[in-house]
């Protein structure tokens, strides 16, 4: 599995996960990416909008088929190629919050979306990174919270690391994908909190790790040891 070729590049679109869905459905192959220099879309968990300044950031999609067992994962692999990624054109070392923010210290610099057709056999892969922006040049509300690969990084080669790390990942074992997202896990041992989700309670606790399933495993305030699979989770007071 290779991700690059063919590339579908956009001086403009709405959002690149769209475009490659859209090409997914049609039957484009493995492997294809779609990339743009801005999107007026683009999109992150829970609905959220992901935006970026001209040129500033490798805003990505890639296309994945066949989905196999070991892609159940794939939201634990794909954060680590990014964490590759960034590592192999800057002296930063990257952490990933739960279950897609790659961080830098304990600010975010990319984040993960991906949208599976289990029944069509394919996913998108969809990558945000901000790789050259100045801070002034980000979003007022996230000063203070986002961060730029920086260091004279350019965003084709952050595109030219991403694209091997993310077929070297996507292959990975199970097991392999566990492993390294522990050394990785910016919320082990941390107290956190979380929102309610998929019929569960808002709770507070620890962070304990990942469990086989992907899922978050936290220690409650009152001892009890759950998963969570779904839903918001915070650092914060407890």
């Amino acid at each position: 599995m290779r991700f690059g070729l063919p590339r579908h590049h956009h001086s403009r679109c709405d959002s690149t996960n769209t475009r490659a869905r859209e090409l997914a459905a049609g039957g484009a192959p493995a492997g294809t990416i779609v990339t743009a220099e801005v999107q007026s879309g683009g999109r992150g968990r829970q609905g959220r909008s992901w935006s970026a300044p001209p040129g500033g950031a490798l805003l990505y999609s890639a296309i994945l088929r066949p989905l196999e067992e070991r892609h159940l994962l794939l939201p634990l692999a794909v954060p680590l190629a990014v964490c590759d990624a960034v590592e192999a054109i800057s002296a930063h070392r990257c952490l990933v919050k739960w279950p897609n923010d790659v961080w830098i210290g304990e600010r975010k610099c990319g984040g993960v979306l991906i949208e599976a057709r289990p029944q069509d056999g394919w996913a998108v892969i969809g990558v945000g990174l901000n790789v050259a922006i100045a801070p002034a040049d980000l979003p007022e509300e996230f000063r203070e919270s986002a961060i730029s690969v920086g260091g004279g990084a350019a965003v084709e080669q952050a595109l030219g690391a991403l694209n091997p790390a993310l077929a070297r990942w996507a292959r990975a074992e199970p097991g392999d994908v566990l492993e390294a997202f522990a050394g990785r896990d910016a919320l082990h041992g941390r107290e956190i909190r979380w929102d309610a989700a998929a019929g569960g309670a808002a709770g507070r606790g620890v962070a304990e790790g990942i469990d086989a399933r992907g899922n978050l495993v936290a220690l409650t305030s009152g001892g009890e040891r759950i998963s969570l699979g779904a839903g918001e989770v915070h650092l914060g007071r407890i």
